[in-house]
């Protein structure tokens, strides 16, 4: 009773030094003013003498309590409890009160954490001190007794805490200040913390537990291993690193590099583990027979370092090209059909090929159209949404940095071309005298590709050539590869398009002269095809006489069997398949070799000469001529493309073609990175690529399409050779389907096939599949349109809306000026009155 008195005796004291400084006995809880640092003991002491007294006592009238009085926050959390107990109450209900009542408690002291803790340690103490009957139900206490509430409360807290849950997930979205969600955060990740394990009884109350752990836990490792999943992309800090200096146009290049790098990759391993890998392990060995042997008239210069330059020697008798492989049915105990899977997985390399650049289209497009057009407030996004708060190291800022510079840049480009005024003109005049200087230089180029062509095969018939003209074919395409691209930009800056347009244009027109070069060497060389052919059968007869000969000889003792022909010595046919993946292997390795020199060459030694001799120049080197190289971005696109195409024509007569190329762009990616941040700089004007890749996915589909029609002529019209290769010994390649449907499948089967390889049925399905395109095609542009439509819309309504204000805000400013006016005329009027 003695403590009780005092603590009343303390709290009468403090109320009345409460109300000597209000002013008023009744205006202490009106002030707003946050209580000193002083009145803090004295308030606790009154805590604690309202918490000891009886529970029957009532409180003194002396008006309101004071807002961050400790009485006010008891009774605060008893009704808070009681709210919160209420059934049917919806979770936007909850969250409305809760902030009238955040916004009610305006004192500082109460939002402050520690002095909160201090309080309720001991009123837990008394709590637990006092009997059960009198213990609140608020929720400050139910963990503590959460076993004895009903399972309707039980429901209802397990629906506030998915509540919570679902606003902490979302809270990111939340167009609310930084401090509110900083706010709601924390109270949301309490309220979850404190009742989340809480929910159940005895075992299931623990399993509750075990399984809020495991969730967090799962939901952790999905993080983390996103986040593995991420830094495993292959040169995706270099990619970046590289955007953030050059723009995301020479970035982009780097993407399509790693895309095709990893397309050639499971082509690689397609054709190693169902064509090589089973040839070399269940295949006859090598020199068991002649087309695994090298002929004894090449065996003295078969390991030169020139031949095998050359692919000749061991190098063309080997599992690289088409000539090594068997034409056995069967090998192995397996019973492995080797011919039936060389032609399967060459027809899989343009079927996987096909897909893959589709499937890559139709996502890159679907990702175009969900980020929507970002036309407007392109700087305000830009300025207050470009930076990563999360970035915590220096290098990473200093590249952020970099790229939100270079974005900026873009932009200003994009908002420049957009304003720009032109002589038409005489920009059409110079758009077409462009493209007539262009259009010579590919046909000049067509006829040179053609005439060196005619060329070699004349050296090929003479006995003492040299490197040159061995190699003057691959020498002369890759030095057009090189120099046109340089001399197709010169050109093209009469026409003064937009960068991204004339990248496009730029890049058209080395697709025809790359495209041109390439079908002019194709046909050059099917003439030599046929050439060979024709010669094939007096070959063939030549080596049948030559084993009959050889096996009938007079002389020879008639009781000992003759040793069989030795391989080396069996006269050979021309095998124009194997002849055919030696150019194409010579091309992509000459290819390489030019692209690397050009490299160290054209840019490295060039910024190497302009770092060093501009201190001791006549001029500024930098500034001037020669400066430093810009990345070409079209040049290594196309070159990339059709290095690509010759890959797709080549494998099927070269299957190590693909390996070759896999180590090709391994060392591409790494060579070209560290050239474009050593020797390159930013082009002047630094412009942003397109949101999808789709135009360099569109020329290497059509690459894909071109690379498909000779290997198609050759497998449905050319005979293969006769004694090289799996399809040896049939009339056409595509032969080998039908021998495998009749030996091996049903009968039933087979005429299934029969009836689906019939034109009839062949060719309204064609067009059946064209007028599916046509119509999806149509569907795809009037929702483009509609989509348009829908975007004029909305902005003549922002226009609208944007009007309307700017006329409510001018009548109002004329209104306070009107008012301001009228007021400064009656103060005149009453002082002339007054004088």
């Amino acid at each position: 009773m003695s403590r009780q008195l005092k603590g009343r005796g303390e709290e009468a004291d403090g109320g009345a030094r409460g109300r000597a400084r209000s002013g008023s006995p009744g205006t202490g809880d009106r002030s707003g003013r946050r209580p000193s640092r002083k009145q803090a003991p004295r308030a606790e002491g009154a805590a604690a003498g309202r918490r000891g007294a009886q529970p029957g006592q009532k409180e003194r009238a002396g008006g309101s309590p004071r807002p961050g009085s400790p009485r006010r926050k008891q009774a605060e959390r008893r009704r808070h409890g009681e709210e919160l107990g209420e059934q049917g109450r919806s979770s936007t209900e909850r969250t409305c009160e809760g902030r009238r009542k955040r916004d009610g408690r305006a004192s500082l002291k109460e939002q402050r954490a520690p002095p909160k803790k201090e309080k309720e340690v001991p009123r837990k103490e008394e709590m637990w001190k006092r009997p059960k009957k009198h213990r609140s139900p608020s929720l400050a206490s139910r963990p503590s007794g959460v076993e004895s509430l009903s399972e309707e409360e039980l429901a209802q807290i397990l629906e506030q805490v998915e509540d919570k849950k679902k606003l902490i997930a979302t809270m990111r979205n939340k167009p609310w200040p930084m401090a509110r969600k900083l706010r709601e955060l924390r109270e949301a990740q309490e309220f979850v913390e404190k009742y989340e394990g809480a929910l159940g009884k005895g075992k299931g109350k623990r399993l509750y537990a075990c399984k809020m752990l495991i969730a967090k836990k799962w939901v952790k490792f999905k993080r983390d291993f996103h986040n593995f999943k991420t830094q495993c992309i292959p040169w995706e800090m270099k990619i970046k690193d590289i955007e953030s200096h050059f723009g995301s146009s020479v970035a982009s290049y780097f993407i399509f590099l790693r895309w095709m790098y990893g397309v050639n990759l499971v082509l690689f391993g397609l054709i190693f583990g169902l064509v090589i890998i089973p040839e070399v392990l269940m295949g006859v060995p090598y020199g068991s027979i002649p087309r695994k042997t090298v002929p004894r008239a090449e065996e003295e210069k078969a390991m030169d370092f020139s031949v095998l330059w050359d692919f000749e020697g061991y190098i063309k008798y080997s599992a690289l090209f088409y000539g090594y492989y068997n034409n056995q049915r069967t090998i192995g105990w397996l019973r492995y059909r080797l011919p039936m899977a060389y032609f399967m997985v060459g027809v899989s390399v343009f079927g996987y090929s096909l897909m893959i650049v589709i499937r890559s289209m139709a996502s890159n497009t679907q990702g175009s159209a969900s980020e929507g057009e970002s036309a407007n407030f392109t700087f305000s996004f830009k300025m207050f949404t470009s930076w990563d708060y999360l970035i915590g190291n220096s290098e990473t800022a200093d590249n952020k940095y970099a790229s939100i510079t270079t974005s900026f840049k873009e932009s200003i480009v994009d908002e420049q071309e957009s304003n720009k005024e032109e002589n038409i003109h005489l920009t059409r005049f110079l758009r077409v005298l462009a493209n007539f200087l262009i259009i010579c230089c590919l046909c000049g180029s067509g006829y040179l590709i053609y005439f060196v062509v005619k060329r070699s095969q004349e050296f090929s018939k003479m006995q003492n050539v040299s490197w040159y003209e061995r190699n003057e074919v691959e020498i002369v395409m890759s030095l057009l590869g090189m120099f046109c691209p340089p001399l197709f930009e010169t050109i093209a800056a009469l026409e003064n398009y937009h960068p991204r347009i004339g990248l496009k244009w730029q890049l058209g027109r080395i697709f025809a002269l790359f495209l041109g070069n390439l079908y002019t060497f194709l046909l050059a060389l099917m003439d030599d095809v046929h050439l060979k052919l024709s010669n094939e059968e007096t070959i063939k007869n030549i080596t049948h006489w030559t084993l009959f000969n050889y096996y009938n000889a007079s002389g020879w003792n008639e009781s000992v069997p003759r040793p069989p022909l030795h391989p080396a010595d069996v006269p050979r046919g021309s095998c124009w398949e194997t002849a055919v993946g030696i150019e194409f292997m010579r091309l992509t390795v000459s290819d390489m070799l030019v692209t690397y020199i050009t490299i160290l060459l054209g840019d490295f030694l060039r910024a190497c000469f302009v770092r060093f001799m501009n201190y001791c120049w006549c001029w500024d080197l930098e500034a001037g001529f020669p400066s430093y190289a810009e990345f070409d971005i079209s040049g290594n696109v196309l070159g990339l493309i059709f290095n690509q195409g010759m890959i797709w024509m080549g494998s099927f007569y070269a299957p190590g073609l693909v390996g070759i190329n896999v180590l090709r762009l391994l060392t591409s990616m790494y060579f070209q990175c560290w050239a474009v941040m050593s020797s390159n700089v930013p082009h002047e004007r630094v412009f942003k690529a397109s949101r999808s890749n789709n135009f360099y996915m569109g020329l290497l589909l059509l690459v894909l399409f071109l690379s498909l029609l000779p290997v198609a002529y050759t497998i449905m019209s050319l005979p293969p050779s006769f004694d090289c290769g799996p399809f040896s010994g049939k009339n056409r390649m595509y032969d080998v389907i039908q021998e495998t449907i009749e030996n091996d499948f049903p009968a039933f089967l087979g005429k299934i096939f029969a009836f689906l390889a019939n034109p009839g049925l062949i060719i309204p399905a064609i067009l059946l599949m064209f007028l599916a395109i046509y119509y999806l095609n149509s569907v795809s542009k009037s929702l483009s349109r509609a989509n348009a439509q829908l975007r004029k819309k909305i902005q003549a309504l922002r226009e609208v809306e944007k009007s309307h204000k700017s006329v409510k805000g001018r009548t109002t400013v004329q209104d306070s000026e009107d008012t301001a006016k009228d007021t400064s005329k009656n103060a005149t009027q009453h002082q002339l009155t007054k004088e």
